[in-house]
């Protein structure tokens, strides 16, 4: 039994005959996904064998209603449903066919079995054979991250991978739609050379990283008669979600695999494409949607308002894009209801009537706090620390969500691995007295920062190249009351328990990470007690470990050492890997702060949005990648053509038309602008969103 009611287009979709295939597209929030659960259902109920059922979709957090319907108590007893993306599923071809791929792909070791990157892992190893590029001048002159550098590199690998040519012609398709600057035709063979190496080293040491991972299941198991047919035979019936999402590669396989199957549902959202960064491919949909035997088109939202829906249109008249029909007609000035905003002149007034405007809403129009979104193009650690102080400050629960933010920023992680270097003092890790004095603040609870700078400044110790902490009974009396004797008994019981850890044989860093949390920070008295966020970030370094050891043990079994590199890969900026618990976790009804592309791949619905730095350039410009192109490296670009301004110009219109689209579309109630004249950093702000909102805005006047 479904929890939710079904219109009659739905419910004709959802007990359509056992053998349909259908094309189900439409807007964002008219019940596609829905409708899909209701598929799904309505299969398992008709007598298809759940294990013969392949459900698909691009980003694993986008099957979760899939996921809660199939472990629903309700649900009977049966096999399971297999639900993959394109890099799962080919992960799980080459580790059952390895012996197909060994040879063929020219893999070092054919005897050995094969270890699987992550993002971090691949990020470590790039690193490894990146860093003396370094030093002999490559990228001279390039002003990124090294982490960013790397994870570039690997993005490239991946483009190659999921649009389907060979990575030996990254840097010639760069370099061909390039505008001619010697310089920068000079960075692209860098980043060939250096993906070409790190292809090399992956295949001599039977290691394989996502965009590996897909061209040997690409290249060798798809085409393969054998694999092919025992997935054909293995599986009747598709789900495929979010299609407009998925790269051309996963469009491909499952173009050849439709007229083979029984039944089938193809999902897509129209003006979408949101993750076409990594390879998506919204106009592969039209191509998928040939080969149904039914297509079927959502228009009506459940989710926005008519008077958010002319808003949409509105914009989408300002930025000169198609304009999608609206499914109820309305007045201009009823649009006035859905769409608040209140100029300042400093960045530090917007945020206060942001979180004024968020705190009336809870209070006094009863709005629960999990139906509020606060979203910028970029949540820096300053946005997101003011607006997260002044929302507690009022009392009211917030929550963040930034997927790409590095471990090293995570204060949580930084106050484990400053922990470690004293655990561990034979890595020769020094941490600084301020790390020190932050460690403590995080790990003991009600501990300010004067007091934990006191203890690290009195009680911290360097000898002989090992950092210790010296017992609390060793200050004077007057210090001790100062920083009282509840603290210093907590501080002692942290202080035993490393110096105990220290004395034992060494152990793996996971091990040491998940002792120190269940044991000591977790109890109460201290700092990750009760704090869903910190217990979160801590699960994820432990996992993001725990992966790197069983990976980096391929190369190098020295636990010391291991536990070393590691540490020293974090603090060099490398880039966390997805979690699914961070996307999945719904904690206390709280106020999400998070980007607003992140936002749109959560795909939830929400009340009311607030639009922070609405002048700001992020909305419009994309990210400074000077190794990769998102839109070169694609299937849809005539391989030579040269990328010129107007390219770009347009490229930048449509991205903002379909993210400001996506946005609308999943609000219910109202959007909430924030204006500043001048942006975080003091700038004037002028970008094209406030462009845009100005024409809407003068047409309410």
């Amino acid at each position: 039994m479904l929890p939710f009611e079904l219109t009659a287009t739905q419910q004709a979709i959802a007990a359509a005959p056992l053998t349909a295939k259908t094309c189900l597209s439409g807007p964002a929030g008219t019940g596609k996904t829905t409708t899909g659960v209701a598929r799904l259902a309505h299969w398992l109920e008709s007598g298809v064998p759940a294990e013969r059922i392949f459900i698909l979709t691009p980003q694993r957090t986008l099957d979760e209603p899939y996921r809660a319907l199939l472990t629903a108590p309700a649900r009977t007893a049966g096999g399971e449903v297999n639900l993959a993306t394109l890099g799962g599923l080919a992960r799980r071809m080459v580790e059952l066919f390895w012996p197909l791929v060994v040879e063929p792909a020219g893999f070092g070791d054919p005897y050995r079995e094969p270890t699987f990157l992550t993002l971090e892992t691949a990020q470590y190893f790039m690193a490894r054979l990146v860093e003396p590029l370094l030093a002999e001048g490559y990228f001279d002159g390039v002003t990124i991250d090294r982490n960013r550098l790397y994870s570039q590199i690997i993005d490239n690998l991946n483009k190659a991978a999921v649009v389907g040519f060979p990575h030996t012609e990254i840097g010639e398709r760069l370099a061909a739609a390039s505008s001619g600057d010697s310089q920068q035709r000079k960075i692209y063979t860098w980043a060939q050379e250096c993906a070409s190496r790190f292809r090399t080293y992956c295949l001599e040491h039977n290691l394989l990283d996502f965009s590996l991972q897909v061209e040997c299941f690409r290249r060798y198991l798809w085409p393969d008669s054998l694999c092919r047919e025992m997935l054909q035979s293995e599986y009747t019936h598709l789900l495929f979600d979010n299609v407009e999402e998925d790269t051309p590669v996963a469009h491909d396989v499952v173009r050849d695999w439709l007229p083979t199957l029984t039944g089938a549902l193809l999902i897509s959202d129209t003006e979408a494409g949101h993750r076409r960064f990594l390879g998506a491919d919204p106009e592969g949909v039209d191509d998928l949607s040939a080969l149904c035997t039914t297509q079927v088109t959502f228009t009506e939202s459940f989710v926005a308002s008519p008077p958010l829906q002319l808003l949409g249109q509105t914009l989408s008249q300002a930025l000169r894009q198609p304009v999608p029909p609206l499914t109820d007609p309305v007045e201009p000035a009823e649009m006035r209801k859905a769409l608040h905003y209140t100029s300042h002149r400093f960045h530090p007034q917007m945020l206060d009537w942001a979180v004024e405007t968020i705190a009336a809403l809870v209070r006094d129009e009863g709005v629960p706090p999990g139906e509020i979104v606060v979203l910028a193009p970029f949540l820096t650690d300053a946005l997101r620390f003011s607006l997260a102080h002044r929302l507690a400050e009022r009392g009211l629960p917030v929550r963040s969500h930034r997927p790409s933010r590095a471990l090293r920023d995570e204060p949580a992680a930084r106050t484990l691995l400053t922990l470690a270097a004293l655990g561990y003092p034979q890595w020769g890790f020094v941490p600084s007295q301020y790390d020190i004095a932050y460690a403590l603040q995080q790990a003991i609870e009600t501990l300010d920062l004067v007091r934990a700078q006191l203890l690290a400044q009195v009680l911290y110790r360097v000898a002989e190249g090992q950092p210790t902490l010296r017992p609390f009974d060793t200050l004077n009396a007057e210090m001790q009351q100062r920083v009282t004797y509840i603290l210093g008994e907590r501080y002692e019981t942290l202080r035993r328990w490393l110096a105990h850890f220290a004395t034992l044989p060494p152990t793996e860093l996971d091990h040491f990470l998940a002792r120190l949390f269940g044991e000591v920070l977790s109890q109460p008295g201290f700092g990750f007690h009760a704090a869903y966020d910190a217990g979160e970030v801590a699960a994820n370094l432990i996992e993001s470990v725990r992966k790197f050891r069983w990976i980096g043990g391929c190369v190098d079994d020295d636990v010391l050492a291991l536990g070393r590199e590691y540490v020293q890969m974090v603090e060099a900026g490398v880039v966390a890997a997805q979690y699914v618990r961070s996307w999945l976790r719904q904690p206390e009804d709280a106020v999400l702060l998070t980007p607003a592309y992140t936002f749109l791949m959560m795909n939830r619905p929400v009340d009311y949005q607030f639009w922070l730095n609405v002048g700001g350039s992020g909305w419009w410009e994309r990210l400074y990648q000077p190794l990769t192109h998102p839109y070169v490296l694609s299937r849809r670009w005539e391989v030579g053509a040269q990328w010129r301004d107007s390219d770009e110009y347009a490229a930048r219109q449509r991205a903002l038309h379909r993210l400001v689209l996506g946005l609308i579309r999943r609000c219910r109630q109202g959007i909430y602008l924030g204006l500043s004249d001048l942006s975080e950093q003091g700038y004037e702000q002028q970008g094209a969103l406030l462009a845009a909102l100005q024409y809407v805005l003068r047409g309410l006047r």
